[in-house]
């Protein structure tokens, strides 16, 4: 049987609540990169607003062509200033190398690179746009580290 790998995902209750954009009682993390961020949130007094998947953005799939709804791991105010913030391992941030043979998981890494672009480069303008910053996190801005 192949190794899998068991995601890591449940639901997260804030402490600070009121800080919430969206319904408290409905946050769904997708990882422990998402959960650690989630907590950080909620208990930071810098953050004076946070939600989860709440902003959607439409973009162009360099898949089908067709325009879809990109949502944002998160969206955070700090001093009046707003973000999008996309939680991602740095594995899924770089071009996939090129592998002596091309196969099936290689093709799947390299259309979810572009979808990834895709959906990045929206974000971007939206907040652009907005007056406000898009971010990607990843382990490393996260001080996560597998030693």
């Amino acid at each position: 049987m192949p190794y899998t790998k068991k995601l890591h995902q449940g639901r997260f209750k804030p402490k600070n609540s009121a800080k919430y954009v969206g319904d408290p009682t409905n946050i769904i993390y997708r990882s422990s990169y998402e959960l650690k961020f989630m907590k950080w949130c909620d208990i930071n007094d810098n953050i004076t607003e946070w939600g989860s998947e709440e902003v959607a953005i439409p973009y162009r799939s360099p898949i089908d062509n067709r325009i879809h709804r990109y949502f944002p791991d998160f969206y955070m105010k700090v001093n009046n200033k707003k973000y999008l913030i996309e939680i991602k391992p740095s594995r899924f941030t770089e071009e996939p190398k090129i592998p002596k043979r091309k196969t099936k998981r290689f093709i799947e890494e390299v259309k979810q690179y572009g979808t990834n672009l895709a959906k990045w480069e929206s974000a971007t303008e939206f907040c652009t746009d907005q007056g406000w910053e898009f971010k990607i996190l990843t382990e490393k801005e996260l001080g996560i580290s597998y030693k």
